[in-house]
C-alpha cells in the first residue's frame, strides 16, 4: 500500500507542476501533507517537516547568499570587461563568434541563474549574429549547453537539489565531479568550434563596415533589458556586411591596426551586454571584487570552510565594501530578493516532500519494489542507470520532480546493491545540458524569446548535441572513477 501511495504522490506532484496547475513550492508542501494524512500519519507531519528543515537549512543558506554575492558582482561590473573582451575577440568571424558565445555563457553562468546568463549572453551576441546573418539557433543551442554544464555548480540548483533530496553535502557531490564536468565543457567548446567552422564555410569571413556603427548610433535598434538594469542594442535594420573571401581567417586579420582599434571601440559602444553607465558600477573596486571571487571559489574547491559559510562571508564583504551606505545595501538586497525568495523557498518547501517521503516509509517500500524490478545484473550499475535515465527524465520533467521525486527512490535501490548515495547524486547531474532546453525550464523561453527563435527550431537543433554532451560527461565520470 505504501508503495502505491508513494508512486501516486510523486505522479500527482509531477502532473500538477508539469501542467502548471500548481507552483513547485505549493506542490512540494500541499501534496505530501495530503498524502501524509492518507497514510494515517498526519499527526507526525510536524516532526517530519522540522527534521527536514533542520537538515536543509545549510543548503538554503548557501543558495541565498550565493545569489546575493553573484548578483552584486554583476551589479558592480565584475563581468563587464569579460563581455567587452569576448566581443573584441569575436570581431566579425563566425567561428570566433560561436566560440565566444559558449565562453560568455559559461562565465556568466557563475551566478547560478539561467535567466540572467541568457539575458546577458543574448544581449551581447545577438547583434553580431543578426547583422552577419548567422544562424540564431546556433547561438541559443551553444548558450543553453554551456549553461547546462555550468548549472551543476553547487549554487546553480541541481547539485543543491540532489544534496537536499539525499541529505548530502553539496561540495561532496560537486568537487569530485569537476573533471567530468570539465570534459563536458570542453566538448561544448569543441562543438562550438565545429559549428563555427560550418557557419564560416557558409558565410565566409565577414567584416562590419562603418554603416553598422552609424545604424546603431541612429538607434535602429531595440532595447533589451538585462539583469542589472542595463540595455543592449539589437539591430533591426538591413545588414551592412560584406563577405571577406573564401572563409580563411587571414582576411579579417589583415586589416589596418588603427581601423581595428576604432572599430573595436565603436563595437564596444554599440554592443554592450550591460549598461556601461549604470549607477551600481564600482570600477575602482574591480580588482578587489575579482580577487574576492577567485579567493571564494578557491576556498570552496579546497573546502577550507563549508560552502554556506563561504558565501555568507563573501556576500557580507561584497555588500559592505562596494556599498558602504546602508540604503544602498538595502537596495541591492531588494533587487535580488525575488531570486533569493524563490530558490530558498523551494528548498524549505522540499523539506515537507522529502520528510514525508522518508518519514512515512514510502521511499523504503518503493525502493524495495524497484530493487525487485531491476535485473540482478544491473543492480551494481545503478549509478550508470541513473546517469542514462537522467537524460530523458530531466528533459520531460522539472528538476524538482526528478531530484525530489525520482532520485531518492533510485538511491535507495542503488544502496541495496552497494552503490553509495554520493555516486547516485553525481550520476544524476549528467542530464543537465539537455535539461536546460526542456520546455519545463522557464529560462529557455527567455533565451529563445530574446533571440527571436522558434522553440521548435531550437529543440530540433539542440537535442542531439546536448545529449552528446551529457554522454561525454557520463563517459568521463565512469573513466575517472567518479560515477
Amino acid at each position: 500500500m505504501l508503495t502505491i501511495l508513494g508512486f501516486a504522490m510523486i505522479a500527482t506532484f509531477l502532473v500538477l507542476i508539469m501542467l502548471k496547475k500548481m507552483s513547485p513550492i505549493a506542490a512540494l508542501v500541499l501534496i505530501p501533507a495530503l498524502f501524509c494524512v492518507f497514510v494515517g500519519k498526519g499527526a507526525k507531519l510536524g516532526d517530519y517537516v522540522i527534521d527536514g528543515v533542520t537538515s536543509l537549512a545549510p543548503t538554503a543558506a548557501m543558495l541565498m547568499f550565493a545569489i546575493v554575492y553573484f548578483g552584486v558582482m554583476i551589479d558592480v561590473g565584475l563581468f563587464d570587461p569579460v563581455v567587452r573582451g569576448i566581443l573584441k575577440f569575436c570581431k566579425a568571424d563566425p567561428l570566433r563568434i560561436v566560440i565566444g558565445t559558449a565562453l560568455l555563457a559559461a562565465i556568466v553562468s557563475l551566478d547560478g541563474d539561467g535567466s540572467t546568463t541568457f539575458m546577458i549572453t543574448v544581449s551581447a551576441m545577438y547583434p553580431l549574429y543578426k547583422r552577419l546573418k548567422m544562424s540564431l539557433v546556433v547561438m541559443t543551442g551553444v548558450a543553453a549547453m554551456a549553461n547546462g554544464v555550468m548549472n551543476t555548480l553547487p549554487w546553480g540548483g541541481p547539485t543543491a537539489r540532489a544534496a537536499t533530496a539525499l541529505k548530502l553535502d553539496a561540495s561532496d557531490i560537486f568537487v569530485p565531479m569537476i573533471p567530468a564536468l570539465a570534459v563536458g565543457l570542453l566538448f561544448v567548446f569543441v562543438l562550438s568550434y565545429v559549428l563555427g567552422r560550418r557557419e564560416r564555410a557558409r558565410l565566409g569571413v565577414l567584416t562590419l563596415d562603418e554603416v553598422l556603427v552609424e545604424d546603431v548610433e541612429e538607434k535602429e535598434t531595440e532595447t533589451v533589458l538585462v539583469g542589472a538594469g542595463g540595455s543592449a542594442g539589437t539591430g533591426q535594420g538591413k545588414a551592412p556586411v560584406r563577405t571577406g573571401g573564401s572563409g580563411s581567417g587571414t582576411d579579417a586579420d589583415a586589416r589596418d591596426d588603427g581601423a581595428d582599434e576604432d572599430e573595436d571601440e565603436d563595437e564596444d559602444d554599440g554592443f554592450q551586454g550591460l549598461d556601461p553607465h549604470r549607477a551600481t558600477l564600482r570600477p575602482r573596486l574591480y580588482w578587489f571584487n575579482a580577487l574576492l571571487t577567485v579567493a571564494l571559489l578557491t576556498a570552496m574547491i579546497m573546502e577550507y570552510l563549508p560552502i554556506p559559510v563561504l558565501f555568507l562571508i563573501g556576500a557580507a564583504l561584497a555588500l559592505t565594501v562596494n556599498f558602504p551606505h546602508i540604503p544602498d545595501q538595502k537596495a541591492r538586497l531588494a533587487a535580488h530578493a525575488d531570486n533569493v525568495l524563490n530558490v530558498s523557498g523551494m528548498v524549505f518547501a522540499a523539506a515537507v516532500f522529502t520528510g514525508v517521503l522518508q518519514g512515512t516509509g514510502m521511499v523504503d517500500h518503493m525502493a524495495r519494489w524497484m530493487v525487485d524490478v531491476v535485473p540482478e545484473g544491473m543492480g551494481p550499475h545503478m549509478a550508470l542507470v541513473t546517469g542514462v535515465l537522467s537524460l530523458p527524465l530531466t528533459y520531460f520533467m522539472s528538476n524538482d520532480g526528478f531530484y525530489f521525486g525520482v532520485l531518492p527512490v533510485l538511491a535507495e535501490a542503488g544502496a541495496a546493491h552497494g552503490v553509495t548515495p554520493l555516486e547516485m547524486a553525481r550520476a544524476s547531474l549528467v542530464g543537465q545540458p539537455l535539461h536546460m532546453s526542456s520546455p519545463l525550464v522557464p529560462a529557455v523561453y527567455v533565451l529563445v524569446g530574446m533571440a527571436k527563435v522558434e522553440f521548435g527550431d531550437h529543440t530540433r537543433f539542440v537535442v542531439k548535441w546536448a545529449a552528446c554532451t551529457c554522454l561525454a560527461i557520463l563517459g568521463a565520470g565512469i573513466l575517472f572513477g567518479i560515477i
